[in-house]
Protein backbone atom coordinates (compact mmCIF):
# COMPACT_ATOMS: atom_id res chain seq x y z
CA UNK A 1 0.00 0.00 0.00
CA UNK A 2 1.67 3.32 -0.83
CA UNK A 3 2.01 5.97 1.67
CA UNK A 4 0.15 9.21 1.56
CA UNK A 5 2.72 12.52 2.00
CA UNK A 6 1.70 16.29 1.85
CA UNK A 7 4.15 18.90 1.26
CA UNK A 8 2.84 22.24 2.23
CA UNK A 9 4.02 25.62 1.23
CA UNK A 10 3.25 28.88 2.52
CA UNK A 11 2.74 31.10 -0.16
CA UNK A 12 4.50 34.71 -0.67
CA UNK A 13 5.51 33.60 3.06
CA UNK A 14 6.87 36.73 4.61
CA UNK A 15 5.37 39.14 2.36
CA UNK A 16 2.29 37.43 3.01
CA UNK A 17 3.18 37.88 6.94
CA UNK A 18 3.56 41.45 6.77
CA UNK A 19 0.31 42.02 5.11
CA UNK A 20 -1.66 41.00 7.69
CA UNK A 21 -1.15 44.18 9.27
CA UNK A 22 -1.56 46.07 5.80
CA UNK A 23 -4.56 44.47 3.90
CA UNK A 24 -4.58 47.99 2.12
CA UNK A 25 -1.24 46.78 0.26
CA UNK A 26 -2.93 43.61 -0.44
CA UNK A 27 -3.40 44.02 -4.29
CA UNK A 28 -0.28 46.68 -4.79
CA UNK A 29 3.59 45.10 -5.46
CA UNK A 30 5.15 44.46 -2.19
CA UNK A 31 7.99 43.36 -0.81
CA UNK A 32 10.15 42.21 2.15
CA UNK A 33 13.67 43.42 2.44
CA UNK A 34 16.58 43.52 5.18
CA UNK A 35 16.67 47.70 5.34
CA UNK A 36 14.04 49.44 3.04
CA UNK A 37 15.85 52.73 3.38
CA UNK A 38 18.93 51.44 1.86
CA UNK A 39 19.18 50.87 -2.12
CA UNK A 40 21.51 48.27 -1.79
CA UNK A 41 19.55 46.32 0.89
CA UNK A 42 18.22 42.79 -0.48
CA UNK A 43 14.74 41.50 -1.51
CA UNK A 44 13.62 38.91 0.69
CA UNK A 45 10.51 37.76 -0.66
CA UNK A 46 7.81 39.57 -2.36
CA UNK A 47 3.99 39.05 -3.66
CA UNK A 48 2.00 38.03 -6.45
CA UNK A 49 1.17 41.49 -7.43
CA UNK A 50 5.11 41.62 -7.36
CA UNK A 51 6.24 38.71 -8.92
CA UNK A 52 3.82 40.15 -12.27
CA UNK A 53 7.15 42.83 -12.74
CA UNK A 54 9.31 40.29 -12.39
CA UNK A 55 11.00 41.09 -9.23
CA UNK A 56 13.12 38.38 -7.47
CA UNK A 57 14.15 37.39 -4.45
CA UNK A 58 17.89 38.24 -3.44
CA UNK A 59 18.33 41.24 -5.91
CA UNK A 60 19.04 44.58 -4.45
CA UNK A 61 16.37 47.16 -3.73
CA UNK A 62 17.32 48.97 -6.73
CA UNK A 63 17.36 46.59 -9.07
CA UNK A 64 13.73 45.43 -7.99
CA UNK A 65 12.35 49.26 -8.29
CA UNK A 66 13.53 49.57 -11.89
CA UNK A 67 11.52 47.05 -12.76
CA UNK A 68 8.84 48.36 -10.78
CA UNK A 69 8.87 52.02 -9.70
CA UNK A 70 5.69 51.79 -7.69
CA UNK A 71 7.13 48.78 -5.24
CA UNK A 72 5.81 49.32 -1.67
CA UNK A 73 9.01 47.88 0.65
CA UNK A 74 8.21 46.52 3.82
CA UNK A 75 11.11 45.75 6.65
CA UNK A 76 11.19 41.72 7.43
CA UNK A 77 10.67 40.73 10.79
CA UNK A 78 11.88 37.04 11.45
CA UNK A 79 10.57 36.68 14.73
CA UNK A 80 7.33 37.14 13.19
CA UNK A 81 7.80 34.76 10.59
CA UNK A 82 9.16 31.97 12.93
CA UNK A 83 6.00 32.72 15.07
CA UNK A 84 3.71 31.85 12.60
CA UNK A 85 5.93 29.19 11.40
CA UNK A 86 5.31 27.61 14.80
CA UNK A 87 1.19 28.16 14.41
CA UNK A 88 1.23 26.54 11.08
CA UNK A 89 2.60 23.60 12.24
CA UNK A 90 0.49 23.37 15.29
CA UNK A 91 -2.40 23.54 12.86
CA UNK A 92 -0.56 20.15 10.67
CA UNK A 93 -0.11 18.48 13.86
CA UNK A 94 -3.99 18.42 14.29
CA UNK A 95 -4.10 16.13 11.27
CA UNK A 96 -0.89 13.73 11.55
CA UNK A 97 1.64 13.65 14.40
CA UNK A 98 4.15 12.89 11.43
CA UNK A 99 5.12 16.48 10.23
CA UNK A 100 8.84 17.40 9.33
CA UNK A 101 9.56 20.32 8.15
CA UNK A 102 11.80 21.13 5.96
CA UNK A 103 12.16 24.96 6.35
CA UNK A 104 10.20 27.73 7.81
CA UNK A 105 7.84 28.32 5.44
CA UNK A 106 7.42 24.05 3.98
CA UNK A 107 7.05 21.11 5.98
CA UNK A 108 5.73 17.19 4.67
CA UNK A 109 3.17 15.49 6.46
CA UNK A 110 2.70 11.45 6.49
CA UNK A 111 -1.02 11.31 6.56
CA UNK A 112 -1.33 7.05 5.88
CA UNK A 113 -2.58 6.49 9.12
CA UNK A 114 -4.61 9.48 9.86
CA UNK A 115 -6.86 9.91 6.80
CA UNK A 116 -9.62 7.38 7.94
CA UNK A 117 -10.60 9.84 10.58
CA UNK A 118 -11.31 12.81 8.14
CA UNK A 119 -13.17 10.44 6.26
CA UNK A 120 -11.34 11.88 2.91
CA UNK A 121 -8.21 10.83 0.35
CA UNK A 122 -5.26 13.07 0.28
CA UNK A 123 -6.51 15.41 -2.09
CA UNK A 124 -9.59 16.00 -0.02
CA UNK A 125 -7.51 16.26 3.14
CA UNK A 126 -4.80 18.92 1.37
CA UNK A 127 -8.21 21.11 0.76
CA UNK A 128 -9.31 21.06 4.49
CA UNK A 129 -5.65 21.85 5.70
CA UNK A 130 -5.93 24.58 3.30
CA UNK A 131 -9.13 25.82 4.62
CA UNK A 132 -7.97 25.43 7.98
CA UNK A 133 -4.71 27.59 7.10
CA UNK A 134 -6.41 30.04 5.61
CA UNK A 135 -9.80 30.96 7.77
CA UNK A 136 -7.36 31.03 11.46
CA UNK A 137 -4.43 32.68 10.01
CA UNK A 138 -5.19 34.98 7.02
CA UNK A 139 -2.37 32.66 4.88
CA UNK A 140 -2.37 30.50 1.94
CA UNK A 141 -0.57 27.30 1.40
CA UNK A 142 -0.08 25.28 -2.01
CA UNK A 143 -0.09 21.49 -1.37
CA UNK A 144 1.53 18.86 -3.48
CA UNK A 145 -0.05 14.67 -2.74
CA UNK A 146 1.80 12.18 -3.64
CA UNK A 147 3.24 8.51 -2.31
CA UNK A 148 6.85 10.04 -1.68
CA UNK A 149 8.25 13.23 -0.42
CA UNK A 150 10.05 14.54 -3.40
CA UNK A 151 6.93 14.29 -5.20
CA UNK A 152 4.84 15.90 -2.97
CA UNK A 153 7.68 18.98 -2.93
CA UNK A 154 6.85 18.90 -6.56
CA UNK A 155 3.12 18.90 -6.63
CA UNK A 156 3.42 21.83 -3.96
CA UNK A 157 5.74 23.91 -6.62
CA UNK A 158 3.40 22.53 -9.67
CA UNK A 159 0.29 25.07 -9.01
CA UNK A 160 0.43 28.47 -7.04
CA UNK A 161 -1.12 30.08 -4.70
CA UNK A 162 -2.79 28.10 -2.68
CA UNK A 163 -3.95 24.82 -4.26
CA UNK A 164 -4.03 21.32 -4.39
CA UNK A 165 -1.86 19.27 -6.75
CA UNK A 166 -1.94 15.31 -6.83
CA UNK A 167 0.64 13.27 -8.49
CA UNK A 168 0.21 9.40 -8.49
CA UNK A 169 1.91 6.82 -10.07
CA UNK A 170 -1.08 7.04 -12.98
CA UNK A 171 0.19 11.22 -14.11
CA UNK A 172 3.44 11.58 -12.68
CA UNK A 173 5.09 10.75 -16.28
CA UNK A 174 2.50 13.36 -17.44
CA UNK A 175 2.80 16.09 -14.93
CA UNK A 176 6.77 15.63 -14.69
CA UNK A 177 8.77 14.13 -17.01
CA UNK A 178 8.61 17.16 -19.42
CA UNK A 179 10.13 19.47 -16.98
CA UNK A 180 13.44 20.66 -17.28
CA UNK A 181 16.17 18.62 -15.47
CA UNK A 182 17.20 21.69 -13.31
CA UNK A 183 13.20 22.07 -11.65
CA UNK A 184 13.71 18.30 -9.72
CA UNK A 185 14.09 18.72 -6.41
CA UNK A 186 18.23 18.92 -5.01
CA UNK A 187 19.47 19.35 -8.97
CA UNK A 188 21.30 22.55 -8.78
CA UNK A 189 23.16 24.91 -11.32
CA UNK A 190 26.20 22.73 -11.32
CA UNK A 191 24.57 19.10 -11.76
CA UNK A 192 21.79 20.34 -14.37
CA UNK A 193 24.88 21.78 -16.88
CA UNK A 194 26.72 18.53 -16.10
CA UNK A 195 23.31 16.51 -17.08
CA UNK A 196 22.44 18.50 -20.15
CA UNK A 197 25.98 18.57 -21.28
CA UNK A 198 25.24 14.29 -21.86
CA UNK A 199 22.23 15.08 -23.36
CA UNK A 200 19.93 15.29 -20.18
CA UNK A 201 17.44 17.91 -20.36
CA UNK A 202 14.32 16.98 -18.72
CA UNK A 203 13.35 14.80 -15.60
CA UNK A 204 12.07 12.14 -17.76
CA UNK A 205 15.53 12.20 -19.41
CA UNK A 206 16.91 11.83 -16.32
CA UNK A 207 14.59 9.12 -14.87
CA UNK A 208 15.06 6.63 -18.24
CA UNK A 209 19.39 7.39 -18.24
CA UNK A 210 21.54 4.17 -16.86
CA UNK A 211 21.59 4.61 -12.80
CA UNK A 212 25.23 3.36 -12.74
CA UNK A 213 26.05 5.95 -15.78
CA UNK A 214 24.87 8.31 -13.10
CA UNK A 215 26.78 7.69 -10.41
CA UNK A 216 29.65 7.30 -12.16
CA UNK A 217 29.10 10.96 -13.22
CA UNK A 218 27.83 12.52 -10.10
CA UNK A 219 28.83 9.94 -7.12
CA UNK A 220 25.95 8.75 -5.21
CA UNK A 221 24.06 12.04 -5.90
CA UNK A 222 23.75 10.45 -9.45
CA UNK A 223 21.79 7.50 -7.22
CA UNK A 224 19.74 9.62 -5.89
CA UNK A 225 18.61 11.48 -8.42
CA UNK A 226 17.75 9.23 -10.56
CA UNK A 227 15.74 7.79 -7.94
CA UNK A 228 13.92 10.60 -7.18
CA UNK A 229 12.97 10.81 -11.20
CA UNK A 230 11.79 7.56 -11.25
CA UNK A 231 9.64 7.64 -8.07
CA UNK A 232 11.24 5.82 -6.46
CA UNK A 233 12.39 7.63 -3.15
CA UNK A 234 11.32 6.38 0.04
CA UNK A 235 12.49 8.34 2.78
CA UNK A 236 10.23 8.36 5.80
CA UNK A 237 8.30 11.53 7.05
CA UNK A 238 10.33 12.61 10.36
CA UNK A 239 8.56 14.80 12.73
CA UNK A 240 11.13 17.59 14.47
CA UNK A 241 11.01 16.10 18.03
CA UNK A 242 13.17 13.01 16.29
CA UNK A 243 15.48 14.85 14.43
CA UNK A 244 19.09 14.94 15.94
CA UNK A 245 19.87 18.53 17.15
CA UNK A 246 21.74 19.92 13.91
CA UNK A 247 25.84 20.65 13.68
CA UNK A 248 25.41 24.17 11.93
CA UNK A 249 22.86 26.85 11.04
CA UNK A 250 23.71 28.55 7.54
CA UNK A 251 21.85 30.59 5.30
CA UNK A 252 22.69 31.29 1.83
CA UNK A 253 21.35 33.43 -1.40
CA UNK A 254 22.35 33.04 -5.12
CA UNK A 255 21.94 36.70 -6.08
CA UNK A 256 20.29 37.50 -9.38
CA UNK A 257 22.72 40.58 -9.85
CA UNK A 258 26.42 40.23 -8.66
CA UNK A 259 27.03 42.54 -5.16
CA UNK A 260 29.87 44.76 -5.77
CA UNK A 261 31.44 47.37 -2.76
CA UNK A 262 31.44 46.99 0.88
CA UNK A 263 27.72 48.46 1.08
CA UNK A 264 26.03 45.84 -0.83
CA UNK A 265 28.27 43.21 0.47
CA UNK A 266 27.43 44.22 4.28
CA UNK A 267 23.61 44.02 3.54
CA UNK A 268 23.85 40.89 2.03
CA UNK A 269 26.15 39.71 4.99
CA UNK A 270 23.44 40.94 7.45
CA UNK A 271 20.44 39.56 6.07
CA UNK A 272 21.62 36.23 6.19
CA UNK A 273 23.20 36.95 9.90
CA UNK A 274 20.29 37.69 10.78
CA UNK A 275 17.85 35.19 10.02
CA UNK A 276 20.81 32.25 10.98
CA UNK A 277 20.84 34.26 14.56
CA UNK A 278 17.23 34.10 14.70
CA UNK A 279 17.11 30.38 14.14
CA UNK A 280 19.67 29.97 16.80
CA UNK A 281 17.64 31.58 19.35
CA UNK A 282 14.55 29.60 18.69
CA UNK A 283 16.77 26.10 18.68
CA UNK A 284 18.82 27.94 22.01
CA UNK A 285 21.65 26.88 20.54
CA UNK A 286 25.21 29.20 20.27
CA UNK A 287 27.76 28.92 18.01
CA UNK A 288 31.37 29.13 18.76
CA UNK A 289 32.43 29.60 15.05
CA UNK A 290 31.06 31.23 11.61
CA UNK A 291 32.09 30.39 8.32
CA UNK A 292 31.54 32.28 5.21
CA UNK A 293 31.16 31.11 1.47
CA UNK A 294 31.63 33.52 -1.64
CA UNK A 295 30.91 32.48 -4.74
CA UNK A 296 31.76 34.53 -7.90
CA UNK A 297 30.47 34.61 -10.84
CA UNK A 298 32.58 31.94 -12.50
CA UNK A 299 31.00 29.44 -9.62
CA UNK A 300 34.62 29.56 -7.73
CA UNK A 301 33.87 29.35 -4.34
CA UNK A 302 36.25 30.49 -1.47
CA UNK A 303 35.21 29.40 2.46
CA UNK A 304 36.46 31.04 5.79
CA UNK A 305 36.11 30.25 9.02
CA UNK A 306 37.34 31.75 12.33
CA UNK A 307 36.33 31.39 16.46
CA UNK A 308 34.20 33.52 17.84
CA UNK A 309 35.93 35.13 20.87
CA UNK A 310 32.59 33.58 23.02
CA UNK A 311 29.83 31.26 22.12
CA UNK A 312 26.88 33.64 20.47
CA UNK A 313 23.34 33.63 18.60
CA UNK A 314 23.33 37.71 18.44
CA UNK A 315 22.67 38.69 14.88
CA UNK A 316 25.59 41.74 15.45
CA UNK A 317 28.28 39.57 16.12
CA UNK A 318 28.10 37.01 13.53
CA UNK A 319 27.51 40.11 11.31
CA UNK A 320 30.80 41.30 12.92
CA UNK A 321 32.95 38.47 12.17
CA UNK A 322 31.54 37.69 8.48
CA UNK A 323 32.21 40.83 7.82
CA UNK A 324 36.11 40.49 9.46
CA UNK A 325 36.56 37.38 7.27
CA UNK A 326 35.52 39.31 4.47
CA UNK A 327 37.64 42.01 4.76
CA UNK A 328 40.42 39.60 5.06
CA UNK A 329 40.00 37.71 1.89
CA UNK A 330 37.70 39.64 -0.72
CA UNK A 331 38.30 42.72 -2.84
CA UNK A 332 35.54 44.65 -2.78
CA UNK A 333 35.59 45.62 -6.12
CA UNK A 334 35.26 42.08 -7.29
CA UNK A 335 31.56 40.97 -7.70
CA UNK A 336 29.66 38.21 -5.71
CA UNK A 337 27.12 35.67 -7.11
CA UNK A 338 26.25 34.08 -3.95
CA UNK A 339 26.67 34.34 -0.28
CA UNK A 340 26.68 32.08 2.79
CA UNK A 341 27.04 32.37 6.36
CA UNK A 342 27.23 29.33 8.65
CA UNK A 343 27.26 29.11 12.06
CA UNK A 344 29.21 26.11 13.44
CA UNK A 345 30.12 24.54 16.73
CA UNK A 346 27.00 24.68 18.27
CA UNK A 347 26.21 23.92 21.75
CA UNK A 348 23.17 24.66 24.53
CA UNK A 349 23.06 27.50 24.89
CA UNK A 350 22.85 26.99 28.88
CA UNK A 351 25.97 25.20 28.30
CA UNK A 352 28.07 27.91 26.31
CA UNK A 353 30.58 28.91 28.56
CA UNK A 354 33.07 32.38 28.13
CA UNK A 355 36.59 32.95 28.73
CA UNK A 356 36.83 35.95 31.15
CA UNK A 357 38.71 39.02 29.73
CA UNK A 358 41.06 40.67 32.30
CA UNK A 359 41.54 43.38 30.28
CA UNK A 360 37.00 43.95 30.17
CA UNK A 361 36.05 42.44 33.00
CA UNK A 362 32.50 43.72 32.26
CA UNK A 363 32.15 42.30 28.99
CA UNK A 364 30.61 39.11 30.11
CA UNK A 365 27.77 40.30 32.18
CA UNK A 366 26.87 43.26 29.48
CA UNK A 367 26.56 40.69 26.81
CA UNK A 368 24.22 38.33 29.15
CA UNK A 369 22.29 41.88 29.51
CA UNK A 370 22.06 41.79 25.62
CA UNK A 371 20.94 38.85 25.42
CA UNK A 372 18.46 38.46 27.81
CA UNK A 373 17.20 41.88 26.02
CA UNK A 374 17.07 39.80 22.71
CA UNK A 375 15.23 36.93 23.86
CA UNK A 376 12.80 39.30 26.11
CA UNK A 377 12.24 41.07 22.38
CA UNK A 378 11.68 37.49 20.44
CA UNK A 379 8.71 36.97 22.78
CA UNK A 380 7.70 40.05 22.85
CA UNK A 381 7.46 40.48 18.82
CA UNK A 382 6.27 37.01 18.70
CA UNK A 383 3.39 37.16 20.19
CA UNK A 384 2.23 40.65 19.29
CA UNK A 385 4.44 41.62 16.15
CA UNK A 386 7.50 43.82 15.71
CA UNK A 387 6.09 46.81 16.43
CA UNK A 388 5.46 46.03 19.82
CA UNK A 389 8.83 47.23 20.97
CA UNK A 390 11.91 47.96 19.46
CA UNK A 391 14.95 48.91 20.16
CA UNK A 392 17.10 52.28 20.83
CA UNK A 393 18.89 52.87 17.91
CA UNK A 394 22.51 52.14 17.86
CA UNK A 395 25.51 54.80 17.53
CA UNK A 396 27.47 52.50 14.75
CA UNK A 397 24.93 51.73 11.89
CA UNK A 398 26.74 48.12 11.93
CA UNK A 399 25.66 46.79 15.38
CA UNK A 400 22.00 47.73 14.41
CA UNK A 401 19.65 44.09 13.16
CA UNK A 402 17.35 44.96 11.01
Amino acid sequence: MDRVILHCDLNSFYASVELLEHPELRNRPVAVCGDPSSRHGVILAKNEAAKRFKVQTAETVWQARRKCPELVLLAAHHEKYHHYSKLVNEIYERFTDLVEPFSIDESWLDVTGSLHLFHTDGGGLADLIRQTVREELGLTISVGVSFNKIFAKMGSDYKKPDATTVITRENYRKLLWLLPVGDLIFVGRASTRTLESYGIQTIGDLAQADRNALIRLLGKQGGALYDYAAGAERSPVVPARELPPPKSVGNGLTFPRNLVGWEELRSGITLLSDEVAGRLRQLDMKCATVNITVRDPNFKDISRQKPLAAPTYLAREIVQAAMELLEQSWNPNAPVRALTVTAQNLMPADQAGEQLDLLTPDASPKREKVERIERAMDGIRGKFGRKAISPARMKEKEDTVP
